[in-house]
Parts: structure tokens; C-alpha cells; sequence
């Protein structure tokens, strides 16, 4: 009992005290009742945390479907920003392309009329300019087109040494303005890939090596490691640095060369399309010395595959095979089919050029031509497809064929293929058109690499 005359130190103790007797009480208390007791109410203690515990992760489980929720959204955002962008960027360049591929044939039949040693330089400073232009614009439909996630491949056995014969016919022209000794080694392989991107990734590599090697070698070979076979593209340029070595595969990136040709995004779409085709790529260089790019394909034994042509098959063909020939032209765009009119009759053929299928049913009733050019996209939702089986189907089956195209080229490989018809890009190349048309004439058939070609 507390007194008013305590002082504080005794107050202390006596309190002390009282809380060791209440402790003592409460322990007897507790060991009377027995280990039950402690362990309903260690149980209980437990149940109220377990409860703690699982509003916490509730409300962690709410916020992190609310963040998801965010993220799925700006996902499908992006997704759809991305669409949109390669939807215009493909509607762009086929716009672009029209007048593009206009000019560069009223171009080329100026140059067949010119004499004037200046005209002709003019000319050619024109369509170096307009192929310029060419090759940037095909360079983003390209890399719109693998952005797009909705790439259809179509993977088949292909000849390594029938690609090679492509690209030789393809870049030799460059490779002679360069001064650079192109050479390709024949290695009798058959690898598994999809043609049209096959194609463009090795195009891109030895045009990359062509650009930025003056007067010496570039080699393009294979090298079979297993089940893979390495389509090695060596050069002897500056080469590239380490550091320098992730930048080069960003869109635009020259590394410093702005005085070479070129747009700077071959090698991201090299990239992009080696990435879609899960064929590893690496890259090995020398400041100095050079670089190797190589891609990885995978080798197919015993499956088929064209083998390479001869390359002076047809050759002396181009154009006299043409001359005296009848085409008749299907193209909606007024420039295009003036442009086609007056490249084909420089070529000594005769044209008929129409807008539309009943326009080509009605021409093809006065006079059957020998061969039908006609571009993709026609007026009223008509196609070029369309008008080649409308012309065969009225008693023409194995008419000769050329399509045209502003468009995705991929979109329409197959139809093509099915067609036995060459599918040209635009802007359409004389020589390719040249090609294309004594292919058809000929009735040859064009293998899996042949069906599409891109230009540029």
C-alpha cells in the first residue's frame, strides 16, 4: 500500500513488487490451465496474422491486375500504332512508286532516242537520282512489311548456287561501278529458307560489302558446319569497330559514310528478316582489314531444288525476241500506261494499252496479243490476277503473262506462282521487264526463288 510519506524510491519498489506477484499470478494462471490454453491462443494470434496478411495481398493482387490491365492496354496501343504505321508506310510507297516508276521508263526510252553525248549524261544523272529515291522507299516498305507481324513464310528447299547465280546477274552491275572484284564460290548445297527474304538478306549483305569497298575483293561463299550451312559474305573495307558494331543495324546508320550510296537500313532489315526466319547472324570484323557477315540456314539433305540456269541462257535473247510482238497493257494510272507505251514500242513492239478487264476482254476479241502486261491494282477493286485468269478462261489458257506491282509483292507471291506468272515490283528495272517477258514467251518455268522479285 502506497503512503503519502513514501519517497519515490520506495514508491518504485512497491511497484515492483506488485508487478512481479501479478507476473508469478499470471504464469500460474496459465500453467493451471494448461498447454491447451497456449496453444488456442497462439492459434488465434497466428489466425489474426494469417488474416493480416492475406488483405494485404489482396489489395497487391488488385493493384498489380490494375497495372497489367495499363500495360495490356498501351500493348494493344502499340500494337495498333505499329499496324497503322505499316499500313500507311505500304499505301505510301505504292503511291510514291507510281510517278517513280513513270519517270524512270520515260527515262530509259529518252536514253535509247539520245545521241547528245549531254543528254545522256543528264538521263543518267536523272535515273540515278529517281533510283535513289527507289531504293529508300522499297528499303521502308521492307522493313514496314516485316514490322507488320502478320509475315507469311514459306519455307522450301533452295539451291545455294541458284541463289547465287540471281544475285551475281543482280549486283555485278554495281560491283563493276565500284571497281570491286565480285566472286562467288559454288558449294552444290540445298539449304531450307523462304525465297523472297533469303534473297533480300543476302542482296543486302554483298550490296552493304559492294558500298564500302573500293577496288578490291569481295567473296560470297558457304562454309558447313553440321546441320548448318554459314552464307559467309567477305570484304576487304575499313571494317568496323567493337563499339561501332550494334549501331550498324539501326535504321539510317552509315557509320560516317554520307558520301556513299545507299539509305542505311540494309542491314536492319538483314536484321528484322534473318530474326522472323530464326537464322542466327553473326558478324566479324578488323578495323582495317575488313569484315565477314555470315547467316546461319539449316542444311536439307536429299530434297529437291532448282538447280542454277545456264548463264548465257537467253542472253542474246534481250530485246530482239521481243520485236514485232504484240502486248497489250493493263494499267489504270494514265502516266504508267504512256510510260509502258513508249518504253515497249522503243523495244519494237506493239501495244495496246487499256484501263480495266472489260476493256482487256474487248481488245483481246479484235486481236489476241502474244503477251499480256497488266499491273496488280486496277480501278473498281479489280486486280491483275483477276484479268489473267478472265483472259485465259476466254479461250486464251496459255496466254503470256507479267504482273505489276506497287504493293506488298508477299501478299500475292502465291497466286502468281500458281499462275506461272512473274511478279515485278515497282518500280519496274528494263532489264527485269526484259527478263520477265521472254521468260513468259518462252514458257519457262520459274522456280520457288524466281516467282517474286523485289527490285531494289
Amino acid at each position: 500500500m502506497m503512503r503519502d510519506e513514501d519517497t519515490p524510491a520506495r514508491r518504485i519498489a512497491k511497484l515492483e513488487r506488485i508487478v512481479e506477484a501479478l507476473v508469478e499470478r499470471l504464469e500460474r494462471t496459465e500453467e493451471a490451465r494448461g498447454p491447451s490454453y497456449a496453444l488456442t491462443r497462439a492459434a488465434a494470434l497466428l489466425e489474426r496474422e494469417i488474416i493480416a496478411r492475406n488483405d494485404d495481398l489482396e489489395r497487391a493482387l488488385t493493384d498489380l491486375e490494375a497495372i497489367n490491365a495499363q500495360l495490356a492496354q498501351a500493348h494493344a496501343a502499340a500494337d495498333e500504332a505499329n499496324r497503322a504505321k505499316s499500313r500507311f508506310l505500304r499505301a505510301a510507297s505504292h503511291d510514291l512508286l507510281q510517278p517513280l516508276s513513270a519517270a524512270k521508263m520515260f527515262l530509259s526510252h529518252l536514253a535509247n532516242l539520245s545521241t547528245d553525248a549531254r543528254q545522256v549524261d543528264i538521263v543518267s544523272h536523272l535515273t540515278g537520282t529517281i533510283e535513289s529515291a527507289e531504293e529508300l522507299i522499297g528499303a521502308l516498305s521492307q522493313i514496314a512489311r516485316l514490322d507488320g507481324r502478320s509475315v507469311r513464310l514459306d519455307l522450301v528447299p533452295l539451291s545455294l548456287d541458284r541463289l547465287f547465280w540471281r544475285l551475281g546477274l543482280d549486283l555485278q552491275p554495281l560491283a563493276v561501278q565500284r571497281g570491286v572484284d565480285l566472286r562467288f564460290v559454288r558449294s552444290g548445297l540445298t539449304v531450307e529458307s523462304d525465297p523472297v527474304y533469303l534473297r533480300q538478306i543476302a542482296q543486302n549483305l554483298i550490296a552493304n560489302a559492294l558500298k564500302y569497298t573500293d577496288g578490291a575483293k569481295v567473296l560470297v561463299g558457304v562454309r558447313r558446319q553440321g546441320d548448318t550451312a554459314w552464307l559467309e559474305v567477305y570484304d576487304q573495307g575499313p571494317g568496323i569497330a567493337d563499339a561501332d558494331r550494334a549501331r550498324i543495324f539501326q535504321e539510317f546508320e552509315r557509320l560516317g559514310h554520307s558520301d556513299q550510296p545507299g539509305t542505311g537500313l540494309g542491314l536492319s532489315i538483314v536484321q528484322r528478316a534473318t530474326h522472323l526466319l530464326k537464322h542466327p547472324l553473326e558478324l566479324h570484323s578488323e578495323p582495317g582489314k575488313g569484315s565477314r557477315f555470315r547467316v546461319g540456314l539449316p542444311v536439307r539433305v536429299g530434297l529437291c531444288a532448282m538447280r542454277a540456269p545456264d548463264r548465257n541462257r537467253h542472253q542474246s535473247d534481250f530485246p530482239q525476241a521481243l520485236r514485232g510482238l504484240h502486248v497489250l497493257v493493263v494499267e489504270n494510272d494514265p502516266a504508267m500506261r504512256q510510260a509502258f507505251d513508249a518504253l515497249l514500242t522503243g523495244w519494237g513492239m506493239t501495244v495496246r494499252t487499256v484501263d480495266s478487264i472489260r476493256a482487256a476482254r474487248q481488245a483481246l476479241a479484235v486481236r489476241a496479243p502474244d503477251l499480256v502486261l497488266t499491273d496488280y491494282r486496277l480501278d473498281g477493286g479489280e486486280t491483275g490476277i483477276q484479268t489473267i485468269r478472265q483472259l485465259r478462261a476466254d479461250g486464251h489458257a496459255r496466254l503470256p503473262a507479267v504482273l505489276v506491282s506497287g504493293d506488298d509483292a508477299e501478299a500475292m507471291a502465291a497466286d502468281a506462282h500458281a499462275l506461272n506468272v512473274a511478279l515485278l515490283a515497282k518500280p519496274v528495272d528494263e532489264a527485269q521487264l526484259q527478263r520477265a517477258m521472254c521468260a513468259a514467251l518462252a514458257d519457262v518455268p520459274r522456280g520457288v526463288d524466281a516467282a517474286v522479285t523485289i527490285c531494289g
